[in-house]
């Protein structure tokens, strides 16, 4: 007789139902190939390289680029610590080949593994298949030159380095002397770019792929700190450059490499812009950088003279508030009009040129393409349209109009060259994501997923909860039935915070809350204001004030949903990881005649020892507005507690470093507050590890359930 496998086990070995789905899609200007990753099921963590071909007049096939089995045989990667880190800040669990890049025409892929160097030709046919290149390793974010002849990488000693594509003329463009060994690197992305800005990469090819825009990062200004394996005693700490709330920041500057060896520096003003946000190079003009201010109130696109290195204002912004990077912009047309993203009478629009080509019916969340006739963009729809509730589509953008691309309801994301699309679509009523290829708009092929399929199934009601129609999900136990089982004990399960939008049209958002609500809770989740998606007066009503606005509109949320779900508001538990967990903390610390217990994991607990980007962007620099870090803190809250508190902390964090919570623990210890403590020996920000993953959703239940006073029953 076969025993189900539980929920807890199967999210936890499937990474998430991650696993087995095919994602990081690249398309051939031609149209002809589609490259993209996907493990070989659902529960395999090792990626393969992929091709779909798409010849005209012939059925579309998939084949094998790149196989890491193959490759390395058998065994584990063996991974540097840059390379950790750099999958920390992207939140990658899997293996294999987790990254790769092309060269324009998609004919040519390049990637690590084990922390060497590995390319492969993409087209049909093409030679022996993947191959090792004798690379100076370990290897880090290798890129094909547009022309295909040479591909860039750096490495851990610090060094941008390029070599040709045959394998041949290996050398460095750039690196640290012996003085700055160790502190100084080149191409790669600091911590903040790649943790807060969502910049990943530290060099970019010239059109022509005869030079590089190049980042050079010189740490030795930022604070260290040292995280230590206390289950591991025999083990040094590991060092790490981290930028909390008010001290230096790296210093960050930009050269010009050519291949022959010339180096021109960039020169802007970085003592007033210190921030490298954005850098793109196309056809459509010169190189541009997207620079901003410390407090982030002020951006300036600049225009590049590769050959001098001088610096061009092409577009300033500035908000009272703060000023936001989007992916995909700044970007030049290829008759070189600028393309945008601009908070504008209090909508997100597209701007072009000089003009603005959306309107406030849509909040435009990225620029996914800009091709010869119009603009690819991720958007959702704006405060004053009507509502869709958790969906982001994909539009056309022209100065002729608007066309919407993806048609069904749901959350879509997609990627674009010449006349393919590839759209890839979840929503409510299905599981996982459909991926589909579409030509002219028309569909000319599927991509298959190899996601398991999860053994429960989420049935979230959306909602706009109170006068500040506030976007919630409300879930109740499968077979739930009001006259039998009456109120339910309520589980708020937030983000709740900036950039973290969790109320989404796709049923594997709510899988986690499904298996809550099924373990007898009536689970909500609440974005409330400074969640992403909405208007960017709703994402900026946080100012200063994390601490009041976040958690009033869980309050008004939870309240305002019992008078139409059966709320018990008698008994109410809430959890939450990250800025989460900070709510949840913060919700039994300050409300606890609404919130009865709370499960905080990996909660800030003080924005003083958080990164500066992200905690100034919010809250001003320390020295200027003590009184807001202050307000904004739990720990002068700990003598308040007076309800079942856990706290859950990976040892190994280095985001959100586990002197937050034992920072927490302390104050609650010194003011005679009881709580549980789960500290998670070599465990991250993330939770990859598919025992601690699985357990911590089966500890947390039982805490909830004896807090809230429901009988034990063997969760499921």
């Amino acid at each position: 007789m076969t025993t189900q496998i539980s929920f807890p086990r199967q999210y936890s070995r499937t990474l998430r139902f991650t696993l087995g789905a095919p994602r990081s899609f690249s398309v051939s200007p031609d149209g002809r190939r589609v490259v993209f990753l996907r493990s070989a099921g659902g529960a395999e963590r090792a990626n393969l390289l992929q091709v779909l071909d798409l010849p005209k007049g012939s059925a579309p096939s998939e084949r094998v680029a790149a196989d890491p089995a193959a490759l390395l045989g058998a065994g584990e990667e063996q991974l540097s610590a840059e390379e950790r880190a750099r999958r920390e800040r992207s939140r990658e669990g899997s293996a294999g080949v987790v990254a790769y890049a092309t060269d324009a025409e998609v004919t040519l892929a390049a990637f690590v593994l084990s922390g060497r160097l590995f390319a492969t030709g993409l087209m049909p046919g093409a030679g022996d298949g993947a191959r090792e290149l004798p690379a100076r390793g370990p290897v880090l974010d290798p890129r094909p030159s547009p022309d295909g002849r040479h591909i860039a990488y750096a490495n851990t000693g610090g060094e941008l380095r390029v070599i040709a594509a045959d394998g041949s003329g290996d050398h460095a463009l750039a690196g640290p002397s012996g003085a700055e060994d160790g502190e100084v690197t080149w191409g790669q992305a600091e911590f903040i770019a790649q943790e807060e800005m969502d910049r990943s990469r530290g060099f970019w090819w010239s059109p022509d792929g005869d030079r590089l825009l190049a980042a050079r990062v010189d740490s030795t200004p930022v604070q260290r700190w040292w995280i230590a394996d206390p289950a591991n005693p025999e083990r040094p700490a590991a060092e790490v450059a981290y930028p909390k709330a008010g001290t230096a920041n790296a210093e960050v500057t930009v050269a010009v490499l050519s291949l022959d060896g010339d180096r021109v520096e960039v020169d802007w003003d970085r003592a007033a812009y210190p921030y490298l946000a954005r850098v793109h190079w196309s056809a459509g003009g010169p190189p541009l950088l997207l620079v901003q201010t410390r407090d982030q109130r002020a951006q300036l696109t600049l225009a590049v003279d590769p050959d001098t290195g001088a610096t061009t204002p092409v577009h300033a912004e500035e908000d009272h508030m703060w000023v936001e990077p989007y992916d995909g912009v700044p970007a030049w047309t290829a008759e070189g009009r600028l393309v945008r993203i601009a908070d504008e009478g209090g909508a997100r629009v597209l701007a072009v040129g000089d003009r603005v080509l959306t309107t406030s019916a849509l909040h435009v969340r990225a620029v996914l393409d800009v091709g010869d006739e119009d603009v690819l963009i991720a958007a959702s729809a704006g405060e004053d349209a009507d509502p869709e509730l958790g969906e982001v589509h994909l539009y056309r953008v022209a100065d002729g109009g608007i066309v919407r691309v993806s048609e069904e309801a749901g959350y879509h994301s997609g990627v674009r060259s010449g006349a393919v699309t590839v759209l890839a679509s979840a929503a409510l009523d299905r599981f996982g994501a459909a991926v589909r290829v579409l030509r002219d708009g028309e569909e000319v092929a599927r991509i298959a997923s190899y996601a398991e399929t999860p053994v429960l199934t989420a049935r979230p009601v959306l909602t706009l909860a109170g006068k500040s129609r506030i976007p919630a999900a409300v879930l109740l136990p499968t077979g739930y039935d009001r006259e039998r089982d009456g109120l339910l004990p309520v589980l708020m399960n937030p983000y709740g915070g900036p950039h973290g939008q969790m109320v989404l049209a796709a049923q594997n958002a709510h899988l986690t809350s499904q298996w809550f609500a099924d373990q007898g809770f009536a689970v909500v989740v609440a974005d409330g204001r400074g969640t992403p998606g909405r208007s960017p007066a709703w994402e900026k009503a946080i100012a200063f004030d994390f601490a009041g606005t976040t958690l009033d509109d869980q309050v008004e949320a939870l309240q305002a949903l019992a008078d139409e779900h059966p709320l018990d508001l008698t008994r109410v538990g809430i959890r939450g990881w990250s800025y989460g967990g900070y709510l949840a903390a913060l919700a039994v610390l300050r409300r606890p005649d609404v919130f009865h217990a709370a499960v905080a994991g990996a909660p800030v607990t003080d924005w003083l020892l958080y990164d500066t980007h992200y905690t100034e962007r919010y809250l001003g620099h320390p020295a200027e507005r003590p009184e807001v870090y202050a307000a904004n803190s739990l720990l002068a809250d700990a003598p308040k507690l007076r309800r079942p508190l856990q706290l859950i902390h990976g040892l190994a964090d280095d985001n959100v470093v586990v002197a937050h919570t034992l920072r927490l623990s302390s104050a609650l210890l010194a003011a005679g507050r009881a709580h549980e403590l789960l500290p998670l020996s070599g465990v991250t920000h993330m939770t990859p590890q598919e025992e601690v993953a699985e357990n911590l959703l089966l500890l947390q239940v039982a805490f909830l359930k004896r807090s809230l006073g429901l009988l034990e029953v063997t969760s499921r």
